[in-house]
Parts: C-alpha cells; sequence; structure tokens
C-alpha cells in the first residue's frame, strides 16, 4: 500500500512546498478499517471526502473493488482519477454525488472528517438512513482540526461511538449502530431580498459574508453583459449569492455561475430554484472557468477563495485571476473583492489590466480590472 500511496499527486490542484496529496490521517483510516474491509462485501465500501485519492487507491490496492467514492472538490476527483490510472487500479472504484445511491447498503464508511459540522451532519444522517444496519463508519482527521463536537454529531446518528489512539497527530472516530437517519436538507435564509439556500460545508454558509456584501455594494446599477451568449459571470460562486443578487438586480439578464466544489453547486442551484431564476442562471461544477470560451465575457464578479482543503495558500488566486483574463473580452471587467493584507492589486494588474479601488473597508478591498 506505501508504494500507491507515496506515488500520490495533487495535480491538477496546485502543487507546492508544505501542500500533500497523502497526510498521516488518511494512513490511520487505512490501518484502523483494515479488518472491516477485508470482512465486507464487494461494492460495500464507500469513501467519502478522500482529499486525491488515498483512501479510495489505498483500499483498492488492498483488494476492494466497485469502491464507491465521493468528492466535493472537483481537483480531488480529477486527481483520483490521474492517481489511479498511474497505479492500474482505474476500474476499482466510481464516483457518486452525495446521495442515497453513494451509501445504500455500505457495510463500512471511509470518512476524512469535514471541518464543517454541518457537513458532518449531513453525511452522518446520509449513512444512518441508507447504509447497511450494521455499518461501521472509520472518520478520521488531523487532530488540529477536530473538536470534541464532531463526536456530538456523530452521536446524533450512531448508537456507539469508539476514539482510537492518537498517532502523528491524527485521530479516528469508529461510528456502529446508526439511528435516526436523514438526507440532507438545506439551511435557508432572507439576504438582501434573496433567499439564500446552503447545504452542510458551502462556504459561508446561509448567510453574507462581509466580503461578499461589500463587493454586492459596490457593484453599478449598470454593467456590461448579462445577454445569453454574453452573461454575468460569478466565478467561484459558493451558495449562489452574487450571481442571485446580478439575476434579481436585472430581471431580464443571464447569469453563469460555476465553482468546483459539489456542495457550493448544489447549494446555489438550490439558491437559484428558491429565488424564481433558474432559468436564466446556470450553475456549473468546473475548475475555474476551464469550460468558458476566451474573450467571451463582459463582466466576471470573483470573491477567490484562499483554501486548498485545509491548507491556506496564496496560489488559487492568481489562477483564477488568469482564468478570468483568458475569458474576458477586450475591454471586460473583473469585479473582484479580498482580504486587503494579501496585496492582490499588482497580480491583477499583470494577469487582466489597469485595476482601480472601488471600495475599502477595515478588512476588504473592491477592486475593478479592465482587460487590456
Amino acid at each position: 500500500m506505501s508504494v500507491v500511496l507515496d506515488g500520490l499527486r495533487r495535480w491538477p490542484d496546485v502543487e507546492a512546498p508544505g501542500l500533500v496529496a497523502v497526510d498521516a490521517a488518511d494512513r490511520l483510516i487505512l490501518d484502523e478499517s483494515a479488518a472491516l474491509r477485508a470482512d465486507a462485501d464487494a461494492s460495500s465500501i464507500v469513501v467519502i471526502g478522500d482529499a486525491y485519492g488515498a483512501l479510495t487507491l489505498g483500499a483498492a490496492h488492498a483488494g476492494a473493488s466497485g469502491i464507491r467514492a465521493h468528492f466535493d472538490a472537483l481537483n480531488g476527483e480529477r486527481a483520483l482519477a490521474a492517481n489511479a490510472e498511474r497505479a492500474g487500479l482505474e476500474e476499482s472504484y466510481r464516483t457518486y454525488t452525495l446521495d442515497a445511491d453513494l451509501v445504500r447498503g455500505a457495510q463500512v464508511v471511509l470518512l476524512r472528517l469535514p471541518r464543517s459540522l454541518d457537513a458532518l451532519r449531513d453525511v452522518a444522517g446520509l449513512v444512518a438512513a441508507h447504509a447497511d444496519p450494521d455499518v461501521v463508519v472509520v472518520a478520521g482527521g488531523r487532530l488540529k482540526h477536530m473538536s470534541l463536537s464532531m463526536n456530538e454529531v456523530l452521536s446524533e446518528f450512531f448508537g456507539r461511538l469508539d476514539v482510537t489512539h492518537a498517532r502523528q497527530k491524527s485521530r479516528v472516530l469508529v461510528a456502529r449502530e446508526p439511528h435516526d437517519g436523514r438526507d440532507p436538507e438545506p439551511a435557508a435564509a432572507h439576504i438582501e431580498g434573496l433567499e439564500v439556500r446552503a447545504f452542510g460545508g458551502a462556504f459561508a454558509g446561509a448567510r453574507l459574508d462581509i466580503g461578499t456584501r461589500l463587493l454586492l455594494e459596490s457593484l453599478p446599477a449598470a454593467l456590461m453583459g448579462g445577454t445569453a451568449d454574453d452573461p454575468f459571470i460569478d466565478l467561484a460562486c459558493g451558495t449562489g449569492v452574487v450571481g442571485a443578487w446580478l439575476a434579481t438586480r436585472h430581471p431580464h439578464a443571464h447569469v453563469y455561475a460555476c465553482d468546483q466544489s459539489a456542495v457550493a453547486v448544489r447549494s446555489a442551484r438550490a439558491t437559484m430554484l428558491a429565488n424564481g431564476i433558474d432559468d436564466r442562471v446556470d450553475v456549473v461544477r468546473d475548475d475555474g472557468l476551464s469550460a468558458r470560451n476566451s474573450a467571451s465575457a463582459s463582466l466576471i464578479a470573483l470573491n477567490p477563495p484562499f483554501h486548498s482543503g485545509a491548507a491556506v495558500t496564496d496560489v488559487l488566486a492568481p489562477r483564477l485571476f488568469a482564468d478570468a483574463a483568458r475569458v474576458l473580452r477586450p475591454g471586460g471587467q473583473l469585479w473582484c473583492v479580498w482580504n486587503s493584507a494579501l496585496k492582490y492589486r499588482p497580480l491583477l494588474e499583470d494577469a487582466v489590466g489597469p485595476t482601480q479601488q472601488v471600495a475599502r473597508n477595515a478588512k476588504f478591498t473592491v477592486t475593478v480590472s479592465t482587460r487590456r
């Protein structure tokens, strides 16, 4: 197994010093679940929250087949595919959305604990509702990202919870005896005249973060684009607040919203449906704007992420700036909000074109960059 794990890469996600494809928590989950997996039926092993394929391919290398896997991040899913091909294990698994088919009849679930308790509650409820009555969930993570509240959430849906000894700053929780299962339901909130929906783990949840609020307050009443051929673009859309705001403030406009997070896309689609604008807003799961043609958009709005999994990194935003520059038409505009401490203005100038500060508060800056 170590040969397979040692060869894993993060690509096509960002690769940089300190950003790893497999860690001690992955190895501990695999070790603690080895006997359970050996006794499980074929096609009864489920993997949720695998970062770049360590859990899926570790289980496959040990003999499992028909593994069902769910990835929130599209780049993680694509990294698994690339890693599986290199290891000759591409036929050992299939990817699923986070629904009943993913966990139906599952006997063993390998779970990387999400940092969001709401996301953990959605997963635990789904497993308890649809997995085998004797299912065992082996859930692990790094100690610095774990809390006793995770034990409490798992105990809402499982009658027995065992805690392993820590190893290399990682720990595993083992949950058995499922009860009171339920399918995930989005949280809901009224924000800026919108109905916002958010499934567990979506950025900011069913609320408006202060950076996005500043961006919305700064956007002018008159905007370029918004046609079916030249839609407003909400890049890294999260729950779809910006895209929904654009579509409701401009009643005839078309909007294209995208995010690489499956839970973000699911939340954004629910948001558009709740506001009756789903016929004018396309929500797509994509890595940046890879599905969009070059020089095809007049306006892009962006609140760039700064996390790759649990790691804080400053390499994500420049990739999104470059992609926005590719998709913008000459004279098109990128409206961007960012943490002022990150000093993105020179990057925006280089990647897109002339950049002006439009607004600033104690923490965030809003800029508009014009495609040269």
